[in-house]
């Protein structure tokens, strides 16, 4: 297992590094000081336009994306770069058309879609000229056990008739947004995980009704798109807007949420390493009860726990991005619920104590830190929540283990 840097990811986290520096933290700061135009509600800031144009410049464009239409990067390739977007998650992934739900979207479009579902879709995203929604999660039902899902994709003649209630349809609200790829229930016979299918909804389909933007932990993630609960009122879509074959909408799920794990994980170690360097800069400058913070025993403790987690969440997502070139995403199930387990509540736990470090600065809209918080929790649910992947990892390793004895 070696998961040092090739020649091609040196030079491109070099290369991101220097347009970190140059452009996005100096942009983050001018946003987070009023001095730059927010932008419309829900919208990107104008100033993303810039950076985006000397992203491709660059060459930093679409790095997320394998094969033909992307980069061409393996996922191990990727990671650190993903690393180090996440220093600031505002800016940096949207400026390399790397956030998400979008590079999710685009990933099963190249997978799964069509020639003209491509032609119509993947290539303006690919491009940035529009953005996309994820529609899964529903408010009525236990979603974390997605054979649940209750929308329902009925096919009449000729077309989709989609009828349902989603929430938190990451995407959806933002003005650039012209596609809900939607997951819905198209039959009642079969097993329980090849009943549901994915469909492919533009925003302006009538029938389709935004009813609110959601928040977390009070951050409404405007800059990306916001969260939307949105009611599906006999929506009608074509027969050729499914995605995929009949039936294949988890299969398809899985193939999405998998790289897609391994790019939150990375993004959540580089918040993790700013909320350590903000950390230890405030430790050295403070001064308490006579002593620096930094001459606190309990806060080295703090910082080298701090890096004990962060290193050892790294080395498990470089082996779970290792395996899934190596053997596949389905080979790598277990790494990749690993790290999905472990990642956020480490740096959760980074964070907070970074927040504890700096006081009531830790919890202001001075710093990024109480974004980096809420993003971390909200991870701890997004994607399945913790129980979900401990339960089928703890599954699948007692019956290892009782194999084993056999």
């Amino acid at each position: 297992m070696d998961f040092a840097h090739d020649e091609r990811t040196r030079e491109l986290a070099d290369r991101l590094r220097g347009f970190m520096a140059e452009h996005v933290h100096p942009a983050e700061e001018a946003l987070a000081r009023g001095e730059a135009d927010p932008g419309p509600e829900w919208g990107p800031p104008p100033l993303l336009a810039d950076l985006r144009a000397e992203a491709r410049r660059r060459g930093l464009w679409n790095l997320f994306l394998p094969g033909e239409h992307g980069a061409g990067l393996t996922t191990l390739q990727y990671a650190p770069l993903a690393e180090i977007t996440g220093r600031s998650p505002r800016l940096a992934p949207a400026a390399l058309n790397c956030a998400a739900p979008d590079t999710g979207n685009m990933e099963i479009l190249a997978l799964a879609g069509t020639e003209d579902q491509r032609r119509r879709w993947l290539a303006p995203l690919l491009d940035a000229r529009i953005r996309s929604a994820f529609a899964m999660t529903e408010p009525d039902v236990g979603s974390s056990d997605a054979t649940n899902i209750a929308t329902t994709v009925e096919r009449v003649g000729a077309e989709y008739v989609v009828n349902g209630r989603k929430w938190f349809v990451s995407g959806a609200l933002s003005p650039e947004c012209e596609l809900l790829i939607v997951l819905g229930r198209t039959s009642e016979d079969g097993p329980a995980r090849e009943r549901h299918s994915m469909v492919l909804v533009p925003t302006g389909t009538p029938g389709v009704t935004v009813r609110r933007g959601m928040s977390q932990f009070g951050y409404s993630d405007d800059d990306h798109g916001g969260h939307a609960e949105i009611l599906f009122e006999d929506v009608r879509v074509p027969v050729a807007n499914l995605l995929g074959e009949p039936g294949s909408g988890f299969a398809i799920a899985q193939a999405r949420l998998g790289p897609g794990r391994v790019h939150h994980c990375m993004r959540l170690l580089g918040m993790a390493e700013r909320a350590v360097e903000l950390a230890c800069a405030r430790a050295a400058t403070r001064t308490t009860f006579g002593r620096r913070l930094a001459d606190q025993g309990v806060v080295r403790e703090w910082v080298a726990e701090s890096r004990v987690r962060i290193d050892q969440c790294r080395l498990l997502v470089l082996r779970a991005a290792w395996r899934m070139d190596r053997e596949g995403n389905r080979a790598a199930r277990d790494e990749i619920q690993g790290i999905k387990i472990a990642v956020p509540r480490a740096v959760e736990w980074v964070v907070d104590r970074a927040v504890q470090i700096h006081g009531a600065a830790g919890v202001s809209q001075d710093l990024p830190l109480a974004r980096f918080w809420a993003i971390a929790r909200s991870l701890r649910i997004a994607d399945g929540p913790d129980e979900v992947h401990l339960r089928s990892l703890g599954r699948r390793e007692i019956e290892r283990q009782l194999a084993a004895l056999a």
